[in-house]
């Protein structure tokens, strides 16, 4: 009997080809609106750049503060730290390098404040200097300790024959060295479908898989659901697998020797992806030292079904 699942909290309103709730690596295409700013989003915000990002926002902020602190320096006097060049530019950079060295409390010697000015505003930029990098190392710790899954699905989705019948199949690898222990994985189906009011409504189902949990997995895992009469899928032929609007969002954990503890993946696959009669390549061989080969370039391997 097939049964439907409950809203995985992606509503049941829809519309025509509307856009997957979920991206290929797991990222939500959800748009907030009217969103409050938190403070305490800053840190989640630093933690999930991309690293070119975050280093970007960490010189960017280093030179905005330099900047800053070296107009004041240069608008309360130049002579209050080093004597005057006789333009703006050489006083305004003699500043701005002055700043550097006591935001990062380096202090070459070679430009000190004199007057009591100057030292009361070095003195306070020495303060927010100690407490940003205390919060970019702090940053730092969090992104390098962060748990993290590092796994690779194929990218395409496969019905083939199975059995008496077809399945729909797609394959996954952890692109780390370390062995994944204890894997478990569930498979969502969301089908867009126009109602009797031509309306457009999302139904989910879970899809059972051959296998929804293993002991550990070295080398490469294919996720098998057989299209039988308990599938959703089981009333359409093979044209109109390939025409279904539909998505299938997938939820992976397994506990990750590099981190010890349980991590989480999620994905997704649009129809779109879908490749009927084709098989995936091996992706694992034997050395003549009787070691396995994997290749993770074999990953989205397939070939014609003999």
């Amino acid at each position: 009997m097939i049964k439907k699942a409950k809203d995985p909290g992606f509503g049941h309103k829809s519309q025509k080809n509307i856009r997957g709730v979920m991206n290929k690596d797991g990222s939500s295409n959800v748009i907030h609106l009217n969103k409050k700013f938190n403070v305490d989003d800053l840190y989640t915000f630093f933690i999930e750049l991309s690293w070119y990002k975050f280093f970007f926002f960490v010189l960017l902020g280093y030179v905005i503060l330099n900047l800053f602190f070296g107009a004041i320096y240069t608008s309360i006097g130049i002579e209050e730290i080093t004597p005057s060049r006789g333009n703006l530019l050489d006083d305004f950079l003699n500043g701005f390098f002055f700043s550097a060295q006591t935001l990062t409390t380096v202090g070459y010697g070679g430009i000190a404040p004199q007057g009591i000015t100057a030292n009361i505003i070095a003195a306070f930029e020495a303060m927010i200097g100690l407490l940003c990098f205390s919060f970019i190392t702090g940053l730092l710790y969090g992104r390098f300790s962060k748990a993290k899954a590092a796994i690779r699905f194929s990218d395409n989705l496969v019905v083939r024959d199975f059995k008496e019948g077809k399945a729909l199949m797609f394959r996954l690898m952890n692109s780390r060295k370390t062995v994944m222990i204890e894997p478990e994985i569930s498979v969502t189906l969301s089908l867009n479908i126009k109602d009797e009011n031509d309306q457009y409504q999302r139904t989910y189902y879970r899809l059972q898989l051959e296998r929804d949990k293993i002991m550990y997995l070295p080398t490469v895992w294919t996720i098998v659901h057989e299209i039988d009469s308990t599938s959703p899928l089981y009333t359409y032929n093979t044209a109109a697998l390939q025409s279904l609007d539909a998505e299938i969002y997938i939820l992976l954990k397994y506990h990750e020797e590099s981190f010890g503890q349980t991590v989480y993946q999620a994905s997704s696959y649009s129809f779109d992806d879908l490749v009927t009669d084709v098989k995936y390549r091996p992706s694992s061989s034997f050395s003549p030292e009787g070691y396995t080969l994997l290749d993770h370039d074999t990953l989205s391997d397939i070939e014609p079904m003999a």
